[in-house]
């Protein structure tokens, strides 16, 4: 972790439109939307998490900051999986003799380079090579990354813009919802095809939240004068296009950091196409620091700054509660005696450090 920045922690529910699974339907979650959900009496964040047996389901993720935690379940119907990290891979076991069936740490990096970093994890099933014994399941709860928001003494404070915010300008139709799940207790939504809002703001940080359901789909965020990225609306259950599996509590949309202290714009761009897909917007929420620092991305051929990534089974879940964390003078160490004997042997042994080919998700 750079003691020379504000660090802040930012937990990436695995129902958020910031991860991209290759393939949805491979996977299994919880549906939040059925009666009787109780996000509260679960041991998974929001209480949902995705579960696959497919060999080669994978997930991704693009990162711009120093370091990424992977959460998920580990116990006998569990099997291997591989993190990729740009042009890296390493290789674990979430195989246990007894079932965990709590947020359990599977892979951990603190020591990444500033730069813009790409995130797969891909379930490899049972490897018996590997010491697994059981089944070919991977379980994700979520994922928690470091954004780095102004220069170490600095001070920051977050604002947030509700949907109805003057400063908020929107073109085309837009309805209204309310819920005591949204921030404020209330939503816009469109599925209007290029419907739009723009939004223009000062701060080191923007995230967009909003509400997920299976009949929304495509949108784009175009941030000042950067080329628009495309990310998927889609429910964490995926499915067919329909009025199911809806994910009221605000899930991440879109998240940029290391903005200057110039005036930034956002637009944000609904593609409803022929299935006149919905976009839903919840709230806007604003860093800003006292001082302003961005940092100048490295580029080092590696995504690691000094040796290579750990993976402790016997530290803690980070907060369930809250979707950025604090962490300004937290620094990360684990050291291989930390480690699950079981996994440590396999790290020793199955550990790979190979080439790959880096893409953004």
């Amino acid at each position: 972790m750079d003691l020379s920045a504000v660090n802040w922690n930012v937990t990436i529910d695995d129902f958020d439109s910031l991860l991209t699974y290759t393939d949805q339907s491979a996977w299994n979650t919880p549906d939040p939307s059925i009666i009787g959900f109780n996000a509260t009496s679960s041991p998974w964040l929001r209480g949902t998490f995705h579960n696959t047996t497919t060999k080669g389901a994978s997930v991704c993720l693009n990162i711009t900051g120093p370091s990424v935690y992977v959460y998920g379940n580990t116990g006998p119907s569990y099997g291997s999986y591989e993190v990729n990290i740009d042009t890296f891979t390493m290789q674990y076991s979430a195989f246990r003799e007894s079932a965990t069936d709590k947020s359990t740490l599977l892979f951990a990096a603190s020591n990444l380079t500033y730069a813009n970093h790409v995130i797969i994890v891909r379930n490899l099933g049972a490897l018996p090579g590997a010491g697994d014994k059981g089944g070919d399941a991977f379980l994700l709860d979520y994922i928690d990354t470091t954004i780095q928001l102004a220069p170490a003494g600095a001070t920051v404070q977050n604002a947030t813009h509700e949907e109805h915010d003057p400063a908020i300008t929107f073109t085309g139709i837009w309805g209204n919802n309310s819920s005591p799940n949204f921030s404020g207790g209330t939503s816009t939504f469109t599925n209007q095809d290029n419907a739009s809002f723009s939004f223009s703001f000062h701060g080191s940080a923007i995230y967009v939240f909003g509400d997920k359901k299976n009949d929304h789909r495509f949108y784009s965020v175009t941030l000042d004068s950067s080329p628009p990225i495309t990310l998927n609306g889609i429910s964490g259950c995926g499915g067919a296009f329909g009025m199911t599996c809806e994910q009221q509590a605000p899930s991440i949309k879109y998240l940029a950091s290391n903005l200057d202290d110039s005036l930034h714009q956002i637009t944000l761009v609904n593609h409803a196409n022929v299935n006149s897909s919905f976009f839903d917007l919840d709230s806007i929420v604003v860093t800003v620091p006292s001082q302003y620092g961005p940092r100048q991305l490295s580029t080092s051929s590696s995504p690691f700054a000094s040796s290579v990534a750990t993976t402790p089974s016997s530290i803690s879940p980070g907060s369930a509660t809250s979707i950025a964390k604090s962490s300004a003078s937290a620094t990360h160490s684990f050291a291989l005696n930390a480690i699950h004997p079981l996994l440590f042997l396999t790290t020793l042994m199955f550990y790979l450090l190979r080439p790959t080919f880096g893409r953004p998700c």
